[in-house]
């Protein structure tokens, strides 16, 4: 399996990203309210980490998004291209995630991170930085609320309370199954925080995680332990 090098012009050094981001977060798209849950694609992406071999492997996966068959797979592995640095796991994680899109024929639809979108302490998490790179809508499925407070929501499927910032909401808390722990959404790019959780909704008829992340987590899985073998 071929590795993909670190991009040339990608940043090093804490400052460095943080400069991107706030460089490109102002091309963030918020009014857009984004395909309709269950039309078209949706594609799940997510990465698994070999740190002793300093590796990274990522998945896409292509979804019909009114059956949530798969229409089709694809996987990158590269060199863990940036040190870890809370707020800054987008840098670690976009180069494969991106080669991993590239990769796939159909056509992606809407992208779903395992992470977040404005639900981030400057606003653009991986799944904003992904949408404005690829110009697609994306939204972010986290399984933990990060830094943001929030009261716990009802416990039928459905209910939703605010990921709240200084008072600004900044995602939900969205309960995905009856009494289950619920997942926290944010807007990414193009969609609307309605319809990120409306689709999340959809992609998510058995299990509290979308169905987008579980197949996307266990294909990067799958990758890396190939590529480490």
């Amino acid at each position: 399996m071929m590795i993909i090098p670190v991009p040339a012009d990608w940043p090093a050094h804490e400052t460095e990203a943080l400069a991107v981001q706030d460089k490109l977060r102002g091309r963030v798209v918020l009014d857009e309210p984004g395909p309709p849950p269950g039309t078209g694609h949706v594609t799940g992406v997510d990465v698994a980490y070999d740190d002793e071999r300093d590796l990274v492997a990522a998945a896409a996966v292509v979804l019909d998004a009114r059956t949530l068959d798969v229409v089709e797979e694809a996987t990158a592995v590269g060199r863990v291209s940036f040190p870890y640095v809370p707020g800054l796991l987008a840098f670690r994680e976009l180069p494969a995630v991106l080669a991993a899109l590239d990769a796939l024929t159909a056509d992606p639809g809407t992208v779903v991170c395992d992470g977040y979108g404005q639900a981030h302490p400057r606003r653009f998490g991986l799944a904003s930085h992904l949408g404005v790179l690829t110009g697609r809508p994306v939204i972010g499925v986290a399984k933990n609320p990060f830094t943001f407070t929030y009261e716990q929501p009802a416990s039928q499927r459905g209910a939703s309370s605010p990921l709240l910032a200084d008072g600004e909401e900044v995602g939900r808390a969205l309960r995905t199954q009856d009494a289950v722990k619920p997942v926290f959404v944010s807007a990414g790019h193009r969609v609307t925080l309605d319809n990120a959780c409306a689709h999340t909704l959809h992609l998510t008829p058995r299990y509290r995680i979308p169905e987008t992340t579980r197949r996307a987590d266990a294909l990067c899985r799958r990758a890396l332990k190939e590529a480490a073998a």
